[in-house]
């Protein structure tokens, strides 16, 4: 999700949640130091429009050009990868860093090429999984995956399709199945759904459809094995708390209520203590979301299971001065170049068996 900030009152607000509910919640320490064999780290992150510098007709990527309206040159594209590569490659360090990591607002396979081939990513050997989306900015979501530890074993795209409007058009999600460290199968669902654009009634019922069409995908593996383990992440771009998820996916907020069909929101007490991935008008939202179904809560002897949630939000990625202090440091706001790495902050949940 992309929007255009504009600052509306004082930051008063933003910095208690940043300066007292975060330090809190990174003190919770969760498996200090513990043995990074048996841990797996699964992870989403919105990569803010990792756009090439090369012009696709057949997608709206003119903003996106040396000569466009953000003057995207080929040093900017760059310098965004090697950020990029900084934020994920200290991911998670403490428990051998990230094993699978979902990704959105990716123009294309070639910009997620660029950025496994950087630096400080090329050591890690990641494998990419990737669709195009009818989407009509161009922007898709993908997956990659350490190719030591992650066997993939296939995809497979799923178009929504919103019967009230025949011109919408949006990211597929794209469910990937692989084998992790030789043990746990895993189907993950990886999310970009529609934006608030229009406002949130008149948007509403497009997510709705988004979460629909998720609830379906996951029931059709739970209804054929309970124990089977789906992992539905991505942006959502909507709250834990929302009917969107509660209803319409069906997501629970409390293990304890979660049946053998259920899926789990790990995201939805980080959300009421008031901790979030993204920030508009002074205020966090927590739009990133990494969902599980009831095997990763109970599973077999010897496989993975679900033990924490995370968000990531290391000094570097948050705006030290001017109107958007606080926020997470972006490449673009308010039409100007910032330099920064994202408008979201990654998210990711710890397996351990």
């Amino acid at each position: 999700m992309t929007r255009n900030h504009r600052q509306t009152h004082s930051m008063k607000k933003i910095i208690l949640i940043l300066g007292i509910v975060f330090p809190l919640f990174s003190h919770i320490g969760l498996f200090s130091q513990q043995n990074n064999h048996n841990i797996a780290i699964i992870g989403f992150y919105n990569l803010e429009n990792l756009f090439d510098t090369e012009n696709d007709i057949s997608i709206d990527d003119e903003q996106f050009l040396p000569h466009g309206a953000y003057q995207w040159t080929p040093e900017r594209y760059q310098k965004k990868l090697n950020d990029l590569s900084k934020v994920i490659s200290s991911m998670a360090k403490e428990y051998g860093g990230v094993a699978i990591l979902g990704l959105s607002e990716i123009e294309n396979r070639g910009v997620v090429e660029d950025l496994v081939h950087t630096e400080l990513l090329e050591q890690f050997g990641f494998g990419i999984v990737h669709h195009d989306s009818p989407d009509r900015r161009g922007v898709d979501v993908g997956l990659i995956y350490r190719k030591d530890r992650f066997r993939f074993l296939g995809q497979k795209a799923y178009r929504l399709h919103y019967p009230a409007d025949t011109t919408f058009r949006t990211r597929d999600q794209l469910l990937v199945t692989g084998i992790l460290d030789k043990t746990d199968t895993l189907h993950i669902l990886v999310n970009h759904w529609p934006s608030k654009s229009g406002g949130e009634k008149r948007s509403m019922p497009m997510r709705n459809a988004a979460a629909q069409l998720s609830m379906h995908i996951a029931d059709s593996l739970l209804n054929a094995n309970p124990n089977t383990k789906v992992i539905i992440m991505g942006d959502l771009n909507d709250s834990p708390t929302s009917k969107t998820l509660t209803e319409y996916l069906g997501a629970k907020g409390k293990i304890k209520d979660t049946g053998e069909k259920d899926l789990f929101n790990p995201m939805w007490q980080l959300y009421r203590d008031g901790i979030g991935s993204y920030a508009y008008r002074d205020a966090w939202d927590l739009i990133d979301m990494i969902i599980i179904s009831n095997g990763l809560l109970h599973p077999a002897p010897g496989s993975y299971k679900y033990k924490g949630v995370e968000i990531v939000r290391p000094g570097f990625l948050l705006t030290k001065t001017g109107s958007y202090t606080g926020y997470p440091f972006r490449t673009y706001a308010g039409g100007a170049y910032q330099g920064g790495y994202s408008d979201h902050l990654p998210v990711y949940i710890i397996l351990q068996r």
